[in-house]
């Protein structure tokens, strides 16, 4: 199974991975590359490059997958453990209260953020074990013509949602979350397909 996904929950390996040379290293890293390949690529010295590498490693960020004897020397081949990073809204220091409001910009963030924690973290599980999580998501696009209507909306799309939930609800099942949330689509640019 290939690497997917990691997920950081610790604020030092955020720091570590942040830079902006480490972040191109980590993009770089998604195939395996020596230090003397990723110096050419970002025209850098070899040490300064080493460097970073040894932070990234320390973090457990990237890891050795080969290692090349090659004129005189020992060439290291390294590579990043995951494809793509996520990193826990908490750790970005945006503590949201607890908020009641369904209608609250804060609530439905709280709830994303919440949300990309708990798939990261089962995602990231998953990935080791060399299991799928199967998730869905649904998407659409609905035009109110007055602001009044998102509330009859709302109201409408939850009596929709507990008539499905009764009809599949079953007490012995695995339990999914099920989440939606509505927020303005931003303008589209004017040319922009879509």
């Amino acid at each position: 199974m290939g690497r997917m996904l990691g997920y950081i929950e610790e604020p030092e390996k955020l720091r570590v991975a942040l830079s902006p040379i480490r972040r191109r290293l980590l993009e770089l890293l998604r195939e395996p590359s020596s230090a003397t390949q990723l110096a050419a690529a970002l025209e850098l010295p070899r040490q300064r490059v080493n460097y970073h590498l040894r932070e990234l490693e320390k973090a457990g960020l990237i890891e050795l997958v080969e290692e090349r004897q090659r004129r005189g020397f020992i060439e290291r081949i390294l590579r990043a453990k995951a494809a793509t990073l996520v990193v826990d809204p908490a750790v970005m220091g945006h503590a949201f209260t607890e908020i009641q409001d369904q209608y609250a910009a804060e609530h439905l963030v709280d709830v994303a953020a919440g949300t990309v924690r708990d798939v990261a973290r089962m995602q990231s599980a998953a990935d080791a074990d060399g299991k799928r999580l199967l998730t869905f998501t649904l998407e659409a696009e609905v035009r109110f013509a007055e602001p009044g209507d998102v509330h009859r909306f709302t109201d409408a799309l939850t009596e929709a949602v507990r008539r499905t939930i009764e009809e599949f609800d079953t007490e012995s099942g695995r339990p999914y979350r099920l989440i939606a949330g509505g927020h303005p689509a931003s303008r589209r640019t004017e040319g922009e397909e879509g």
